[in-house]
């Protein structure tokens, strides 16, 4: 029987089909799920589903068929979107939950239809659920261990960056250089920040990540001041974004990254609430009263020149001798 229903395409009721619980893809946008069924209104459902079937007990003890859904999620839901009654199925029997899972990846793989973070997702069910090791799941897949095992490492990013990499605003090559940042989430966010905002490239991303990287290691070499570091971070947090201060012999520079025009009227609101708009003006007088003594700076003392009460002869007599080589002697 079972060879009859996987050579066979049967004609099934859409409203019998449940949908696959194994389904790896969670994004699917409506405006293509909508030209998807404008198609089908025209043409029909061209590439038969694959489902398998299952008979349930009913509460009175009979049977009833019913069928799930291993691959063609987006033919489904266009084909109930366009109003169809019946689409075309190859029907499995015999399927367990592995290989439906197998199964609706591979189809997706297949199409190249499986966004990054899906297909991660998918992978982490395969190692997690089935305790498939990296090596096994490559295999399965016709890919390298080394990409499963980077398509993994996805998934260790925030969910904010996750959602951006699923609609498509950034690539998988950007993740990269965010991944290189991973002991330091805050970096990330405003790296992945550059990328959205500024249009970065992947090039241009995984220098900025390298900078960074480089100079965390050369703050650790040269022991910076644990309050001039613990400061960098305040005012991240404040301000959301990368903040250096580069400290000198005398005094030093804050570097603020922004993003947008709006970032800046921001911060600027932000300085105006601390009523700094003399700050210039107290920080030199603060360094003046901690650095320079008092008698340096008393506006009321000045300099006088010493008093010479000798004649003119007697300077001019005296001024003679000084080259008068007769007046020393050996």
């Amino acid at each position: 029987m079972s060879n009859i229903y996987s050579n066979s395409i049967f004609w099934i009721d859409t409203d019998k089909i449940k949908p696959n619980p194994y389904q790896p893809r969670r994004e699917f946008e409506e405006a293509r799920l909508q030209d998807l069924a404008d198609s089908i209104k025209q043409y029909g459902v061209l590439q038969p589903l694959t489902v398998s079937r299952m008979e349930v007990e009913k509460e009175d003890g009979g049977l009833v068929t019913e069928y799930e859904l291993i691959a063609g999620e987006r033919r489904l839901r266009a084909a109930k979107i366009a109003g169809v009654a019946q689409v075309p199925a190859i029907i499995r029997t015999g399927d367990t939950s592995m290989m439906k899972l197998e199964l609706a990846i591979i189809e997706n793989l297949q199409r190249e239809d499986l966004n990054s973070v899906d297909r991660a997702r998918a992978f982490f069910r395969l190692a997690s659920e089935f305790k498939f090791t990296h090596n096994e799941i490559a295999k399965k897949m016709g890919r390298s261990r080394e990409y499963v095992s980077n398509s993994l490492r996805i998934l260790s990013l925030p969910n904010e960056i996750l959602d951006a990499l699923s609609e498509g605003r950034i690539t998988e090559g950007h993740t990269r250089p965010i991944l290189m940042l991973a002991d330091h989430p805050e970096e990330q966010i405003v790296l992945f920040k550059e990328i959205l905002f500024k249009k970065i490239t992947v090039r241009e991303a995984e220098r900025l990540a390298r900078k960074i990287a480089f100079d965390r290691v050369r703050k650790k070499e040269f022991m910076p001041d644990p309050e001039i570091t613990e400061l960098e971070e305040e005012f991240q947090d404040k301000l959301g974004t990368r903040v250096h201060i580069d400290r000198k012999e005398l005094g030093g520079q804050i570097k603020i990254d922004f993003f947008s025009t709006e970032d800046l009227r921001a911060i600027l609101d932000l300085i105006n609430k601390t009523g700094a708009q003399k700050m210039p003006e107290q920080m030199l007088e603060n360094y003046i009263a901690q650095n320079v003594p008092a008698s340096e700076t008393s506006s009321e003392e000045k300099l006088e020149a010493p008093i010479d009460d000798r004649t003119k002869d007697e300077i001019e007599s005296d001024d003679a001798n000084l080259y008068d080589i007769s007046n020393f002697s050996v």
